[in-house]
């Protein structure tokens, strides 16, 4: 909350949340995240199963899937072997889940199925996209990246 109790619009998924996921596979999607993505104009989300091949879904909003699609414009598609692999990597792939009145989405079964969620779900902010896991998974996962960015600190890395 911002100053005399205004909520205060984050520009950024942050933070690590998680909610219940009930029988009909509805789950509230963090308030934080959809003020985000109503920001960008969403009502809902897109989202990938995860490039790096995790057990995780990559989610994102209109901002995203267009800095996807201006990266792809250097590609000709009729001409370029590189595009099919990178465009249906993002755009075939891609599945798009709208919030309903309370600011649920209703995961598909197969999705549920490949992240192995029974009664939670766990949403990751990094900034610009969002993941979705098993919340069993979250913390292996994060000491993992929390130890890639300890090592990179302590060999005078980052940016």
């Amino acid at each position: 909350m911002g100053r005399g109790g205004a909520r205060i619009t984050v520009q950024w998924f942050v933070g690590t949340i998680t909610n219940k996921l009930d029988a009909k596979g509805r789950v509230s999607v963090p308030a934080d995240f959809r003020d985000y993505l109503k920001s960008q104009g969403n009502n809902g989300f897109f989202c990938v199963k995860s490039i790096a091949r995790e057990r995780a879904l990559t989610a994102f909003g209109n901002e995203e899937m267009m800095r996807q699609k201006e990266a792809l414009k250097s590609l000709n598609p009729l001409r370029s072997k590189d595009h099919a692999p990178i465009a249906h990597s993002i755009f075939g792939q891609t599945r798009q889940f709208n919030f309903d009145d309370t600011g649920r989405v209703v995961l598909a079964d197969d999705l549920i199925a490949f992240l192995g969620l029974t009664d939670q779900v766990c949403f990751v902010g990094l900034g610009d996209v969002f993941e979705i896991w098993n919340p069993r998974d979250v913390p292996d996962v994060e000491a993992q990246r929390l130890g890639v960015a300890h090592d990179d600190f302590e060999a005078g890395g980052g940016a």
